[in-house]
C-alpha cells in the first residue's frame, strides 16, 4: 500500500525565513492548496490521510468536513504548527474529533520533531508518523532509527519512507527537486523492499509559492503550485499502472495490528 499524508496546517513557513505573513493569508494559502490536493485525489479515485492542526480546523471547519465527506482520514498535527505543549496532544485530538465527527488515531509532530511515546499513548493515539529516518542538515539525524514500521510499547511507529541502504528521503522536497524518473525508481525499489510507502506532503505546496512576498528559497518553491499537482498526479498514475494500491494510513495500521503481536521495545 502507498500511504499519502498531507500536513494541513497554517502556512507559517515564511516566518522561518524572516517574512511575516498575516494569519488569514496563512489559512488561505493552505486552503487553496488543499482544494487542489482534493482534485488530484478525486481524479485518481484514491483516499489519503490529512494530519491537521486543530488551529487550522477551528478556522476552516468546512474544509475538514469536505475531507471527511470525500472519505479521507483525519489525523492530528498538533494544536498549533509553531508552538507545542504536551497537553496539545490530547486537546488537538479532542478538537479534531469534535470538528470532523470522526475518531482521530494518528499523530504527526510538526517539522517531524521528537515526541514522547508515553505522552502519545496517554493522549489516546494508536500510531505516530513523526520520524524521518534519515539525515536532514539542521533538522535531525535519524540514521539509527528503523526505516520501517515498529512498535514502541503499544504505539505503532510509522517512519516516513526512505530508500534502502543510503536512505534517500522520499518526501516533499524530493518531489520538488529530483527528476520524476529518479523518484519513481527510488519509490519502486523502496516499495519492493518494504512492501509499502509512507509519503508526506503539505497542501500549501500545491499553491503558487513563487511570490517574492513569501521569501522562500528556490528548493522549496521550485515546481510548486500546478506544476507540483501535475507531478504528484503523474506519480500516482505511474504507481497505479504498476499495481501499487493506495490507502489511508489508519487502514494500514489496522492491517498491521491485526497481523502482528504488539510487543514492548
Amino acid at each position: 500500500m502507498i500511504l499519502l499524508g498531507f500536513d494541513l496546517e497554517e502556512f507559517d513557513l515564511p516566518a522561518e525565513y524572516g517574512t511575516d505573513i498575516h494569519f488569514e493569508e496563512q489559512l488561505s494559502v493552505s486552503t487553496q492548496g488543499a482544494l487542489t490536493v482534493l482534485d488530484v485525489l478525486r481524479s485518481a479515485d484514491i483516499k489519503a490521510t490529512f494530519y491537521c492542526t486543530a488551529n487550522y480546523a477551528i478556522h476552516r471547519p468546512l474544509v475538514i468536513s469536505q475531507l471527511v465527506n470525500e472519505g479521507h482520514e483525519i489525523a492530528s498535527h498538533g494544536f498549533f504548527h509553531s508552538a507545542f505543549q504536551t497537553e496539545d496532544l490530547l486537546q488537538s485530538k479532542l478538537k479534531l474529533e469534535e470538528i470532523s465527527g470522526t475518531t482521530v488515531n494518528g499523530f504527526r509532530m510538526p517539522r517531524m520533531m521528537p515526541v514522547a511515546t508515553e505522552d502519545l499513548i496517554n493522549a489516546g493515539y494508536s500510531y505516530n508518523s513523526s520520524i524521518n529516518p534519515t539525515w536532514l542538515p539542521g533538522r535531525y539525524n535519524n540514521f539509527h532509527v528503523s526505516r520501517t514500521w515498529f512498535y514502541d510499547r503499544q504505539l505503532l511507529e510509522l517512519p516516513a519512507s526512505v530508500s534502502p541502504r543510503i536512505r534517500i528521503p522520499l518526501f516533499w522536497l524530493s518531489f520538488h527537486n529530483l527528476p520524476l524518473g529518479l523518484i519513481k525508481w527510488l519509490a519502486s525499489a523502496t516499495y519492493k523492499k518494504d512492501g509499502y510507502l509512507n509519503l508526506y506532503f503539505h497542501p500549501w505546496e500545491f499553491a503558487d509559492l513563487n511570490q517574492s512576498k513569501f521569501g522562500l528559497p528556490r528548493y522549496i518553491n521550485h515546481n510548486s503550485g500546478m506544476p507540483y499537482a501535475h507531478r504528484i498526479a503523474k506519480f500516482i498514475k505511474w504507481a497505479q499502472s504498476k499495481g501499487y494500491p493506495f490507502g489511508k494510513t489508519g487502514d494500514f495500521v489496522d492491517q498491521v495490528n491485526s497481523e502482528q503481536p504488539v510487543f514492548s521495545k
